[in-house]
């Protein structure tokens, strides 16, 4: 038998995270602990999400229907049957692969990480050309190599091209969470490209990223909101050459694995990503991170505390 309990959190952000729908200033998040009859303690982590009708509430009450069946010893296997893919199937599907690790399992994908890192691409949200050149140049500063360029229809073209100016020998990787129009698109991607980025992410709409098929891509496009589970691959076909794996969207990592594994079956390249977060929801995520070409950890960085943190430095995050 399992004690289970379930509460939100709220963590300030030190800035505002400004992306193309809106802006946050919290990390609104919910906690499963799971505890067995020797004291040990799971513990998981999700990040509802209201692009996907999710909010605490809604999470915590789905939560709540299956607290009989995992007090009474269900596993990752049987909980996939049990939740759809979602935040609430992810902070119960961590916290019990926590509470395996802290049972001894420290095999596969629940061996002990002591001592690794991991590379991050830190994230810029969405400003003015200038601030956004002095954020780019603050980051290479400290380290960091990769740069996310959060961006929304306005001024695309000049926000990339002062951040390029200002960290000249970064990667940049551009995240639209589905703000653009396929008006121009083509061209758009071609000067990008032409611009030195590595990567464009999610710039339709899900329902109208048909329109992905109609043109050759001079640079990848990765789908985010486009993508959740194993499931969607085959229609991604033709519209994507990558796909970004976050445990909020696969319900957990049992089903991320399983992502991965398709989707490198059938041709597509990784990206590993995150909500805003604490650590506790990029440990839960770090087995992936080593399949990804790229690795978007970078969540604890905006929070102004962070739970056990940990070590984000010089565009790294390193186990502790």
């Amino acid at each position: 038998m399992l004690q289970v309990r379930c509460f939100p959190e709220s963590w300030p952000l030190k800035t505002a995270f400004v992306i193309s729908r809106g802006a946050r200033t919290t990390a609104d998040v919910v906690v499963v602990e799971v505890e067995d009859q020797g004291g040990r303690i799971g513990v998981g982590e999700c990040t509802p999400y209201a692009r996907y009708g999710e909010s605490a509430a809604s999470v915590l009450a789905e939560i709540a229907t299956v607290v009989p069946a995992l007090a009474s010893g269900m596993d990752c296997d049987a909980l996939q049957a049990i939740l759809p893919a979602g935040a609430a199937r992810n902070a119960i599907d961590s916290a019990l692969r926590d509470l395996q690790f802290r049972k001894g399992a420290q095999e596969g994908v629940l061996a002990d990480r002591s001592g690794q890192f991991l590379p991050t691409v830190q994230t810029l949200v969405i400003d003015s050309p200038e601030a956004m050149a002095v954020a780019a140049a603050t980051a290479v500063s400290e380290g960091v190599r990769v740069l996310k360029l959060k961006l929304d229809q306005e001024q695309v073209l000049e926000r990339v091209r002062a951040v390029s100016a200002a960290a000249p020998d970064s990667d940049l990787v551009i995240d639209a969470n589905e703000a653009w129009s396929h008006r121009g698109l083509p061209e758009l991607c071609a000067q990008l490209a032409d611009l030195g980025v590595t990567m464009l992410e999610q710039p339709l709409p899900a329902d109208t990223d048909d329109f992905l098929e109609t043109f050759d891509h001079p640079l990848p496009i990765c789908a985010d909101e486009s993508c959740h589970t194993s499931a969607d691959l085959p229609r991604l076909a033709g519209r994507y050459d990558m796909v970004n794996i976050k445990l909020d969207k696969t319900g957990g990592l049992t089903e991320a694995l399983l992502l991965a594994d398709a989707a490198e079956t059938q041709g597509f390249e990784l990206m590993l990503g995150c909500m805003l977060c604490t650590s506790r929801a990029i440990r839960a995520a770090w087995p992936l991170g080593a399949r990804a070409r790229f690795v978007d950890l970078d969540g604890p960085t905006w929070l102004a505390k962070d739970v056990s943190p940990l070590r984000f430095e010089a565009g790294k995050v390193y186990w502790t």
